[in-house]
């Protein structure tokens, strides 16, 4: 028997360490939805001891137009754009770039004329589970699609149910998976719907109706021990049982042009959320039996978020508010107390993601500034040219590589010569 258990270990310490040379720089290559694995913007891997001077390309793809962040998993890239009147899903090698499959379908959309300039989608990041791929088009059309062919699963379209109402510049947020449920905030201003179905057949399993959607993301939080779905709706920011889809709490917050973009930030079983010109602030949901209580713990007026969420570390949140055109801040999550905020005039928008002690920022003109992520000064480490057009999509982080999709091409860069 300890003869067996011996070549055992053997046989399979092998496997992994073929694993490991056919695959030396994809190591933990998972991004698998909005703002990474667990929907914090924070990735696992690497961080290496020098920052080069500049980025290595390996490869780069015209996929189409859109904000959608690009995906990875099982060694595979998985892109939700735009190509004329269709929005389309393509699946590359994550190695080398080479398609493997392309779904398209109908999406003809008519953009706000206010936000022409960003294009006419998708702006929502889909997101992979169980051998899916799950996206939610600007129309607010959403479909389910297999990872292996790119066959459709499923597909529903809400305009009927909902009278065409969409959210004024297009659907933004991006679907959750949890449970086996797919939740995405459907409909659009007035007229909308927080709704759960079943990730494998697409079949409704609990509808949320009381507001329409923002731009906001949801996230799957547990606050006093119960699982719940949080996000920013239309006009407040809201929990649901993640179950039934029954309202927790509600905390009333709407922003100019109902423009809720910020994803919510739980610390400490503290909520903490931003808008435009509405500054940042913490609430703390309270559960007695079944009735839900919510308890303000700190406002900070001097920061405001508007299209961009931040990350936390070590107890501190970063971020970039939108005020004199753009300056990141750090400020400490238990007290909102300021700790620094950079010169203005950085960027109008800023995807970021925490690697290791350092805050990867991608700026909107295509530029990668790298952070040091300390509570003590604004301290710029590296900045790097990605992109020669917009980039309105949030990056994809996995070791050693940062995927970047620009107005029309996605392009995978090494870090590490």
């Amino acid at each position: 028997m300890e003869s067996w258990k011996l070549n055992m270990r053997i046989w399979f310490g092998g496997l992994l360490l073929c694993c490991v040379l056919l695959h030396p720089a994809f190591a933990q290559n998972d991004w698998t939805q909005w703002r990474g694995a667990n929907r914090d913007g924070v990735a696992s891997v690497s961080v290496p001891d020098e920052w080069p001077d500049a980025l290595t390309q390996v490869w780069k793809m015209p996929v189409g137009e859109g904000h959608a962040g690009p995906l990875v998993a099982d060694g595979k890239v998985f892109v939700f754009a735009r190509q004329g009147e269709q929005e389309v899903v393509s699946c590359f090698e994550l190695q080398t770039g080479k398609g493997i499959w392309t779904q398209k379908y109908d999406a003809p959309y008519e953009i706000n004329s206010a936000a022409s300039g960003h294009g006419k989608g998708p702006k929502s990041t889909p997101v992979l589970f169980a051998g899916k791929v799950y996206t939610l088009g600007i129309g607010g059309i959403l479909s389910c699609f297999d990872t292996l062919t790119g066959k459709q699963v499923w597909q529903h379209a809400f305009a009927d149910q909902f009278d065409g109402a969409l959210p004024l510049y297009g659907t933004a947020m991006s679907p959750l998976v949890v449970n086996g449920m797919l939740i995405a905030h459907v409909g659009g201003d007035d007229n909308g719907a927080l709704m759960a179905f079943d990730a494998e057949t697409g079949k409704m399993r609990w509808t949320w109706s009381e507001d329409g959607p923002g731009y906001a993301s949801p996230i799957l939080a547990t606050l006093d021990g119960v699982p719940q779905v949080v996000t920013q709706t239309q006009n407040a920011c809201v929990s649901v049982a993640l179950d039934t889809g029954d309202l927790l709490w509600k905390i009333p917050f709407a922003t100019a042009w109902y423009q809720n973009a910020i994803t919510p930030v739980v610390f400490q079983e503290r909520v903490i959320f931003s808008g435009l010109e509405k500054g940042t602030a913490a609430y703390r949901p309270v559960r007695d039996g079944d009735r839900w209580t919510v308890d303000p713990i700190w406002e900070n007026d001097n920061v405001s978020m508007y299209m961009s969420s931040p990350v936390l570390h070590e107890g501190v949140l970063y971020g970039l508010a939108h005020t004199q055109k753009g300056h990141f801040f750090a400020l400490d999550a238990k007290d909102g107390t300021l700790f620094w905020q950079s010169k203005g005039r950085q960027s109008d928008q800023v995807l970021m993601v925490r690697v290791g002690d350092m805050l990867m920022c991608q700026k909107e003109d295509g530029t990668l500034l790298m952070l040091r992520a300390s509570k003590e000064k604004f301290e710029p480490v590296a900045e790097y040219t990605v992109a020669d057009s917009p980039t309105w999509a949030p990056p994809a982080v996995i070791d050693n590589h940062v995927l970047v999709k620009d107005k029309t091409h996605v392009t995978l860069w090494r870090v590490k010569k």
